[in-house]
């Protein structure tokens, strides 16, 4: 769960879509090679798109390196209006 006292901080910094580094990862819920969802500071985020692969896991420090094409990255907002069947009303059909 996140803490709401504590400061949300988070960096995403990609390069040429092929290189992805993201700060502030609490979780990775599950991934494969089309699609990485993970648990961050700002909410859950999703990560689309062909042959990635994890290349840096430190979930002590919150960092996280994904090498692969890069298509799509979406935050997953239960509470924003006009999303009733976002990614977690698919999973839960």
């Amino acid at each position: 769960m996140i803490d709401q006292g504590k400061s949300k901080r988070q960096e995403i910094k990609m390069l040429n879509r092929k290189l992805l580094e993201i700060s502030g990862v609490l979780n990775v819920e599950s991934f494969d090679s089309e699609e990485f969802l993970l648990e961050t500071e700002c909410g859950f985020l999703t990560i689309r798109g062909s042959n990635l692969h994890i290349k840096n896991l430190n979930l002590e420090q919150g960092l996280v390196a994904i090498e692969g094409l890069v298509n799509d990255l979406t935050y997953l907002d239960a509470h924003a209006p006009g999303k009733s069947s976002g990614f977690f009303g698919k999973l839960f059909k």
